[in-house]
């Protein structure tokens, strides 16, 4: 597969992006390179080998979750700067 100078312009266009002549041929052989080099994995021999989505086993690595009890409320409201009804007060943002 070949990438063509009309194909650069034309994935340009769709971008938006205005590209010189120079900078077409330029982005048109390098991504031929990139083509080329991506070719090789058709060469690999792949029979016998399971589809992945990730190349690492995931795991969880958070913890289980448990219950325990809450802090007491006037712990927790001990340094509040202001507090209503068990609740942290904060000054209106929104008028």
């Amino acid at each position: 597969m070949s990438i063509t100078a009309k194909e650069v312009q034309h994935v340009a266009k769709l971008a938006r992006l205005s590209l010189s002549e120079e900078e077409t041929e330029k982005f048109a052989g390098q991504l031929n390179a990139i083509l080329k080099y991506a070719e090789k994995l058709n060469e690999l021999d792949t029979d016998g080998v399971d589809p992945t989505s990730h190349p690492m086993p995931l795991e969880n690595v958070m913890r289980d979750d448990e219950v325990r009890p809450s802090w007491p409320l006037e712990s927790v409201l001990k340094n509040a700067p202001d507090e209503e009804d068990g609740q942290f007060k904060v000054p209106a943002v929104l008028e």
